[in-house]
């Protein structure tokens, strides 16, 4: 094995001294635990390696809760995991789609293996990296149905796989590819295996929709507001009739929306007293028009992802907003607005405006006593400043939290 750091941490010694070893509350905690390590004549190599990934299980509690403390991370290994709520989510698709055995091509660290193997799934999961392999073997131990193989996909003979789930190496070490030919396995080659079983391909949710092959379903998913994947699903787990789909994740539960294409935006009409942005995976799939049509909302612009109505709704899909006063956009009517309104707690968010919002709030004069959201957009063409009240119980948590959103390429400001 290449990487020293992991030769250190897999060995009987350094497994159950990581077992027994507190993790540290504090940086105080931090040097007290590495001075009685060593002091106990650990080498420190070892403890090296303990401190880690008590380091990386603390962070890793994140993605995936509970089973964390019994895990092995790289540092790497971890931002590019699946969280497991969206894994489980995965592993649903397969198994109600009736599979049974699946192959993981490009299993990292094993998270989505872990998630397939805990519906029951019997799962092989393939990793090229030798280092990341053993950790996946490690990960994946306590399932019976799962089987870790180190080695390259492409190398092995699938003809018996009933479905495949392929997550495309997007990078080597500090090295990004941006060319889905660079991608280990290829765009290409991944294509191909998607046509002959059924697939599930996670890719990133910004790539180039003209890459999308036709007959496949294109689900983008987020979870906490925050977009996380494109997943491309072929064969018996792609749903009749569905070409996008749009999967949102948040504490209290998922909620979906589907569609058999792109659907057209709504018409541009007034703005109304209240305001609605919605998820960024109804933005990605292009279901902002669906979404709008379902509660007889209208665009407040045509390259802009706000939608209005004159009533309230509250939907998962959105974050709603009503709308107290509006003034049209300048430094000075902004300062106006916020110094009438009597506010200790401010949200910042901005779409179509080339505006810092993070600048913005140090000339703002916030000494009152209220919270609301100031929305910087565009209305019908002109820049214009809302000051709003979030409608749910979402308001307490994001107020005096600035937000920027670019244009995602997809024709609205995302």
């Amino acid at each position: 094995m290449d990487n020293p750091e992991l030769a250190a941490l897999l060995t009987p010694e350094a497994l159950r001294l990581l077992d027994e070893t507190p993790t540290p509350a504090t940086n105080d905690d931090v040097l007290a635990t590495i001075n009685r390590l060593r002091k106990a004549s650990h080498p420190i190599e070892r403890v090296h390696a303990v401190m880690n990934q008590l380091s990386l299980r603390a962070k890793a509690r994140d993605k995936f809760g509970d089973f964390a403390p019994r895990m092995l991370f790289t540092k790497e290994g971890l931002e590019q995991a699946t969280r497991l709520d969206v894994a489980s989510h995965h592993a649903g698709r397969f198994r109600a789609a009736g599979i049974t055995s699946i192959i993981d091509a490009g299993c990292g660290i094993g998270a989505d293996s872990l998630a397939f193997a805990g519906l029951g799934i019997q799962v092989t999961a393939i990793e090229r990296d030798t280092a990341t392999a053993a950790l996946a073997t490690y990960n994946l131990a306590p399932f019976a149905e799962a089987t870790v193989i180190n080695g390259d996909v492409r190398e092995l003979d699938l003809s018996g796989a009933q479905a495949l789930w392929i997550d495309p190496a997007r990078r080597e070490g500090a090295t990004r590819f941006h060319n889905p030919e660079d991608w280990s396995p290829s765009l290409d080659w991944v294509f191909e295996m998607a046509t002959q079983r059924p697939t599930g391909i996670k890719l990133a949710p910004g790539m180039d929709r003209d890459l999308i092959p036709e007959r496949v379903e294109a689900q983008w998913v987020s979870r906490q507001g925050t977009v996380v994947e494109m997943v491309l699903w072929s064969g018996v787990v792609k749903r009749e009739g569905v070409t996008r789909s749009a999967l949102v994740i948040s504490h209290s539960g998922s909620a979906e929306m589907v569609a058999s294409a792109d659907s057209p935006d709504a018409e541009v009409g007034d703005l109304h007293e209240y305001l609605y942005e919605p998820d960024g995976a109804i933005i990605r799939a292009r279901l902002i028009g669906d979404l709008a049509r379902s509660f007889d909302a209208t665009m407040i612009d045509a390259s802009i992802a706000y939608v209005s109505s004159a009533t309230a709704h509250q939907s998962p899909l959105m974050q709603g907003f009503q709308v107290i006063e509006q003034v049209p956009y300048s430094p000075k009517n902004v300062k106006a607005l916020i110094a009438g309104a009597n506010l200790s707690s401010l949200e910042i968010k901005k779409r179509g405006i080339d505006i810092d919002p993070a600048e913005l709030r140090k000339t703002l004069p916030l000494s009152g006593s209220g919270a609301a959201t100031l929305i910087l957009t565009r209305v019908k063409g002109h820049k214009t400043a809302l000051l709003t009240k979030r409608l749910g119980s979402v308001a307490e948590d994001v107020a005096g939290a600035d937000e920027e959103r670019e244009d995602n390429g997809q024709g609205h400001e995302n």
